[in-house]
């Protein structure tokens, strides 16, 4: 799935862009109060563990970080208990299906940013469960290890296996190093033993994967799409967007590089 994986390419080389951006501090900095409701202690507290690391990744001051965990553990106000997860599905041009996860303190508002987004880029936002059942969500660990042989990986995950951990569901490789996918539950003991097995991770995050791609092969209606991810990305209340877009690579490429008007 060439088009699949060049997507996801993409999608990690604009989080480093979008990473500069205020919204993005603010995306995450609600995702760290969330967390800390459960315990202000990263080390008793793996969801929030998880949050500051994402959050250290994209260059989030540590001031920020800890007003965070402080007004979400309940040290700083009331201001966490306003946010609640919610996912939002719909339809993107040529039948896309597109999960948006956000974090919310006014259901109405975050759907109306949503249903504008989507109209307005040939999609439409839909009811709850018509677009979930295409994806699956799983455990994903990024090991930052350049030239990383497949045998060499193939043969920890197999021992970290035998040992009782968990077992890799898939991987892939690329010259930085690799992505490991386990199931939904394992995320802590997969990045856990990964550490163990002597790889270097990177970050770790749960993550939907299309189990059904929808193929698009017109620019045009690849250029809405990609359009429509970009707008719905950039919205503040936006946790994070996953699409079933597939496309090759020659098209991604020739529609990337002219302006998304």
């Amino acid at each position: 799935m060439a088009g699949h994986s060049k997507w996801a390419q993409i999608k990690r080389t604009k989080a480093v862009v979008d990473a500069r951006r205020g919204a993005v501090f603010t995306r995450l900095g609600r995702e760290i109060m969330v967390a800390a409701r459960a315990g202000a202690d990263p080390a008793g507290n793996f969801q929030l563990r998880t949050a500051i690391e994402k959050a250290k990744a994209a260059g989030v001051p540590n001031a920020n970080i800890e007003r965070a965990i402080s007004k979400g553990s309940g040290q700083g106000g009331a201001e966490a208990e306003r946010f609640e997860a919610v996912r939002y599905e719909g339809y993107g041009a040529g039948g896309v299906a597109v999960l948006v996860e956000a974090f919310t303190d006014n259901r109405n508002r975050t759907a109306a940013e949503l249903r504008l987004a989507f109209g307005k880029n040939g999609g439409n936002l839909g009811e709850s469960g018509c677009v979930s059942y295409l994806f699956e969500q799983r455990s994903i660990v990024r090991i930052q290890q350049p030239g990383l042989d497949e045998d060499a990986l193939l043969e920890r995950l197999l021992e970290l296996e035998e040992q009782g951990g968990p077992a890799a569901l898939s991987y892939s490789l690329d010259p930085a190093g690799a992505e490991v996918q386990g199931a939904f539950a394992d995320l802590e003991a997969l990045q856990d033993g990964l550490r163990q097995q002597g790889l270097t991770v990177e970050s770790w995050e749960h993550r939907w994967i299309a189990a059904t791609g929808c193929r698009i092969e017109d620019p045009e209606t690849l250029q809405a799409c990609l359009r429509m991810l970009d707008v719905l990305e950039e919205l503040e209340d936006v946790r994070s967007v996953t699409a079933n877009l597939e496309a090759e690579e020659s098209l991604l490429e020739a529609v990337l590089g002219h302006p998304q008007s």
